[in-house]
């Protein structure tokens, strides 16, 4: 099929590069001339793992390129996916000016039948503002499809090339035709292609991610409460992770969620309830404690140093908000970070990934070191923000012949306590036990 994908962000590209690995012929437009030139010179513009490896096969066998042009794209185009940002206005409400922008554009470019797609995170109600732009500026036949995306950074190749589910909003008969041919090469082991209506569609995806940041929030008061009564929160996840109806899956405590999904639909979806004047106090909940916990681990850096860290210096490990991505948006580690230094101290930052990312946003606020190690250089402690592989196991000898103390605040739980103790360690984590 001939498939035109509207915005390279994370989704689109992914979104592209997938579509083109099962035959499709996929054309990508952007309107970022610098960033399309990079594409067409086979350089991908984010890190993803295993998304470089299909990008330059389909770009080779020319099934996927890549363009500033949208009437190019939407030409030949039987299906076309929009995947545009949606950012959070000051209100909380998802901006709507891309997405609209976008129609309105297409609309007065088609000559023929085309199905539109929103793979944009959207609430609910914006399949029908589609629709009536598109009634506004074409008498062409349209047919507009709410097609959430449910992708993790990290696996998001293997998510879109193997999805749990398809979730499809629409009530055409032609466009169900055309969206299980496209899907059906992806869901062959059996998992399902959803079809309903275009709000449920977009109320799926809003809940989903609500559901999980709430799980994760729910966790991370339990890992709290944990310290004040003497539990072990690694215990309460196993014993509740156990029973089939909670699931093991996001249990494990931390320094709350970010990202560039979970912040802005929890509020997203708390704007859309207040718009029907319902009081969603659940989710406000949740983003009030995930705010707290961003910054959990310097409130016990300042309990440990008495409330005074001025003229100290910290190693921070870890940036992107989650391993397996350079995406900083939202991430613990900033606000770890502007805390820190607000107090008077001085960090040095490591991350596999996203230390660009965070020059680009920070600047000099804290200095970059070239590996995990040399980020200890001089440091008096020891913080880690992000659980990335390559701390997992670390040379703890080489680590006590640096750090200038023997002193570890883990906001991700990496370390065994049994073994932290035997090193010789002050190891204060989440929700377990404080070593001293």
């Amino acid at each position: 099929m001939k498939i035109a994908v509207i915005g390279t962000g994370y989704v689109g590209l992914v979104t592209g590069t997938c579509l083109a690995e099962t035959g499709n012929d996929v054309i990508c437009v952007d309107i970022n001339e610098a960033k399309v030139k990079q594409m067409q010179n086979g350089e991908v513009p984010i890190y993803e793992p295993g998304l470089d490896l299909l990008f330059h096969r389909n770009i080779e066998q020319e099934r996927l390129t890549f363009t500033t042009n949208l009437a190019d794209a939407v030409k030949e185009a039987q299906i076309i996916f929009m995947a545009l940002p949606t950012p959070p206005g000051g209100d909380g409400a998802a901006d709507l000016s891309y997405i609209l922008g976008a129609a309105k554009d297409i609309s007065k470019i088609i000559t023929e039948y085309k199905v539109i797609v929103n793979k944009s995170t959207v609430p609910v109600g914006t399949a029908d503002k589609v629709k009536a732009v598109f009634a506004e500026n074409t008498s062409i036949e349209v047919d507009v499809v709410s097609n959430p995306e449910f992708l993790r950074e990290g696996v998001a190749v293997e998510d879109f090339m193997k999805p749990d589910r398809v979730v499809l909003g629409t009530k055409s008969e032609k466009a169900k035709k055309l969206m299980t041919e496209l899907y059906g090469p992806y869901v062959r082991q059996g998992n399902p292609i959803l079809f309903m209506d275009e709000r449920s569609s977009e109320l799926t995806k809003y809940a989903a991610n609500s559901f999980l940041a709430t799980k994760i929030t729910f966790m991370n008061e339990i890992a709290n409460l944990c310290e004040l009564v003497g539990a072990d929160v690694d215990a309460v996840r196993k014993g509740i992770g156990s029973d089939e109806r909670i699931g093991k899956r996001f249990l494990f405590p931390g320094v709350g969620y970010g990202g560039s999904c979970f912040p802005k639909d929890v509020q997203a979806l708390v704007k859309s309830s207040d718009d029907y004047a319902y009081d969603f106090q659940i989710l406000k909940s949740v983003m009030e404690v995930n705010e707290r916990q961003k910054t959990i681990l310097v409130d016990k850096v300042l309990k440990y140093y008495k409330g005074d860290i001025k003229g100290k210096h910290f190693a921070l490990w870890g940036l992107a908000f989650k391993p397996e991505t350079d995406d900083i948006r939202e991430a613990p580690a900033l606000y770890i970070i502007d805390a820190l230094v607000k107090n008077g101290a001085t960090v040095t930052v490591f991350d596999p990934e996203a230390m660009d990312n965070v020059k680009n946003v920070i600047g000099n606020q804290v200095n970059y070191a070239k590996n995990q190690y040399e980020a200890l250089e001089g440091a008096d402690a020891l913080l880690i923000a992000t659980e990335w592989s390559v701390f997992r196991n670390p040379d703890f000898e080489k680590i006590d012949n640096i750090l200038k103390n023997k002193v570890v605040f883990d906001g991700r739980n990496l370390y065994d306590l049994q073994k932290m103790i035997d090193l010789g360690y002050y190891y204060n984590s989440i929700g377990r036990k404080l070593i001293d």
